[in-house]
């Protein structure tokens, strides 16, 4: 999944992403609109990590949502 997809599915990945890291609150995820930059940037503040692991976090969570939006597509 590259950005732009996270970006366009914004709203409809806020559950599953605020299901993932329990510690992203409403307002982090409030916008009407984020990206992948922005979700690494909530991701530092509330875990408190380094750049290179949030970025890792938000790829592996942007490759299962990939997989899963393909699989109820092809449903």
């Amino acid at each position: 999944m590259n950005p732009d997809i996270i970006q366009a599915n914004w709203t409809r990945l806020r559950g599953p992403m605020q299901e993932n890291w329990s510690k992203l609150t409403a307002a982090d995820l409030a916008p009407r609109e984020g990206d992948h930059n922005y979700l690494v940037d909530r991701l530092q503040a509330r875990y408190g990590w380094q750049k290179d692991k949030a970025e890792q976090e938000c790829s592996m969570f942007e490759q299962h949502m990939q997989g899963a939006m393909k699989r109820q597509h092809a449903a």
